[in-house]
């Protein structure tokens, strides 16, 4: 079974992705701010991370360089979901390596075909 992490500050868009992705047949870990991401990323392997930007702690930004630079974790997919819409925003993200970014607020059916393609793949 494909393992995903949302990592979202926000409870009600965690609980509608966690419900999302469970009905896609996916195992789905939660953290609810950078640390929390930080922590579930040293238990457990993903095959893709949803990730906000605007968050405590440890910003979307700051989880995808350690991901990516991570020698166990660089192939994992990063998915952004934010509500940073400037062009440039989107820029910093791809150039991090995510595999795509979702501004929010977005189609939950689009997103969850974005990640079955991407983790499938």
């Amino acid at each position: 079974m494909k393992r995903i992490l949302i990592v979202d500050d926000e409870p009600n868009i965690v609980l509608s992705l966690e419900y999302l992705m469970r009905s896609k047949g996916l195992d789905v870990r939660i953290g609810r701010n950078g640390k929390e991401a930080l922590e579930q990323l040293e238990q457990e392997r993903f095959d893709l991370i949803l990730l906000d930007i605007t968050m405590p702690e440890v910003d979307g930004y700051e989880i995808c360089k350690i991901v990516k630079s991570h020698p166990v974790w660089k192939d994992t997919h990063v998915v952004f979901l934010s509500a940073k819409s400037k062009q440039s925003d989107i820029e910093k993200g791809m150039s991090l390596g995510a595999s795509d970014y979702v501004v929010k607020p977005f189609s939950t059916r689009a997103l969850s075909q974005k990640v079955l393609e991407l983790i499938n793949h």
